[in-house]
């Protein structure tokens, strides 16, 4: 991966909707040599979807919650049931097994608090192998650098 790969993930990453020829003219390459460059870039995972980032509270979910779990297990059959089990569950939006203290940590949105009391009685509470879960809700979520910028720096 050079510079101009890095340049055309920052532009695709503010904007998957950016058009080849606006992504080459700002990167200095054809539009053939760039549609060429990202296309080895998702060939290779390095790009590996395009998406809408979603307005969770305009879309009426205003409860957040980061929601900590832990297994009576480690045995690998347990966690990939685990796993299926909370892909399945609508409302859960990332799924990480994690190290320290706790086995997975799943973040949640939700309609309400009472949306979210249903979403633990009728599914978390009934996950396969789960000893403990903590929930925590997000207060205020503070804007960061994209993942872009992280990644490859600012400039």
């Amino acid at each position: 991966m050079d510079k101009i790969d890095r340049k055309i993930l920052k532009i695709l990453a503010t904007d998957a909707r950016a058009a080849v020829s606006h992504v080459a003219e700002n990167v200095g390459l054809s539009q053939s040599a760039c549609t060429r460059r990202i296309q080895a870039l998702e060939a290779s995972g390095q790009i590996t979807g395009y998406g809408a980032r979603l307005g969770h509270k305009t879309l009426g979910f205003h409860v957040t919650a980061l929601v900590d779990i832990t297994l009576s297990t480690q045995v690998e059959e347990d966690l990939a049931r685990f796993e299926r089990a909370v892909s399945e569950i609508d409302g859960v939006v990332e799924c990480a097994l994690i190290s320290g203290a706790h086995d997975y940590r799943l973040k949640i949105v939700a309609k309400d608090l009472d949306d979210y009391e249903r979403l633990h009685r009728e599914h978390l509470g009934r996950l396969p192998g789960v000893t403990t879960i903590s929930s925590s809700f997000v207060l205020r979520s503070v804007p960061t650098r994209s993942e872009a910028d992280a990644l490859f720096g600012a400039g």
